[in-house]
This record gives structure tokens, sequence and C-alpha cells, in this order.
């Protein structure tokens, strides 16, 4: 009896182990490719800054392995912080944040420590992501550059349109005064 119940007591821990490996093991799509590594330290509160040049869509996954570090991603700004980004992932866990293939290059990324701890280590994936996404009303529904040039261009004619308005009414009040003043 006694060895059926040690059998039974290995197999019930082996399953454990086993399972604990799955979890730890991530699954990542077949379209992923591991481009980088990086493992780092930061203290608290403090950041750490790295930088994408890498083309395309890319997938930053970050795992801290002690502490809690948070990620801020952006196109604009080469240090992000909690202040300035355009991309984040703050959880306790593991932070994954998708670059868009978009994004000027190159991308700021920014590791912020956590302060509820002293320290905090973190590791992080860089992996290229080639999956092709299909637009169910074609490619020309959505481009980010074509949006952000006509954008810049209405906000120029309206300032154009701006300008001559208040250069028509400085003159008309200059002149008016002028009337006012000859007149009285």
């Amino acid at each position: 009896m006694a060895a059926h119940w040690s059998k039974v007591l290995i197999i019930c821990v082996t399953a454990q182990v086993l399972l604990v490996n799955a979890f730890e093991e991530e699954d990542v799509p077949e379209e992923w490719i591991l481009l980088h590594v990086v493992q780092g330290q930061i203290g608290a509160g403090n950041y750490s800054y790295l930088r994408l040049n890498h083309e395309g869509k890319i997938v930053l996954q970050m795992r801290s392995l002690k502490g809690d570090a948070d990620l801020y991603v952006s196109d604009v700004t080469l240090h992000p912080s909690f202040d300035e980004y355009e991309l984040q992932s703050v959880t306790c866990g593991q932070d994954m944040v998708h670059v868009p293939a978009h994004f000027r290059r190159p991308v700021g990324i920014g590791i912020y420590g956590h302060p509820s701890h002293l320290e905090s280590e973190f590791e992080m994936k860089v992996y290229y992501d080639r999956t092709v996404v299909q637009y169910p009303f074609g490619e020309a529904s959505y481009n980010p550059e074509e949006m952000e040039a006509n954008q810049k261009y209405s906000q120029s004619t309206e300032d154009e349109s701006q300008d001559e308005e208040s250069v028509f009414w400085t003159i008309l009040i200059g002149i008016l005064k002028l009337i006012l003043e000859i007149l009285f």
C-alpha cells in the first residue's frame, strides 16, 4: 500500500514540475522572430533607456525577474517616461508592447524601476512580427503618414487665413482710429 502511495506522490510531483515548466516557457507565435534578449537592473524611481532601430512590426516582451519594471515606448522622444510616451505596459508581471511598423525609427524605449522595490531586474525579448494583417476595407483606409500630412496642411491653411484676418482687422482698426482722431 505504501508503495502505491509513493508512486502516486512521484507522479503528482512530476506533473507539477512539468506544469510549472510549461507556464515558465513562453509560447510565441511562429510568425515572431527573436531578434534580441536584453537583461538589466534598474533602481527604484530610475529609468534605463534603449533605442530600437529595426523596421517593421516589433514586439517587446519584458519580464520582471525581481521587483517591478515598467515599459514606456515613443517614436517622438528617445527618453520616454510615465509623463511622455505613445505606448506603455505597466503590469506587475510580464509587460508586452506591440510597436507598429509606421512608428518613426529610432524608437525610444524607457524602462522604469517602480519605487515599490529598491531594485528591479528585467529580461526583455525583442521579436520581429511577420504576421500579415488583412485590412477589411483595404490598405488605403488608414495611412497614418497621409493623415498626419493632411492634418498639417489643414492647420497651415487655417493659420494663414487667421493671419490674413488679423492683418485686415489691424488695418481697419488703425484707419478707424485715424478718422476718429481727425473728427474729434
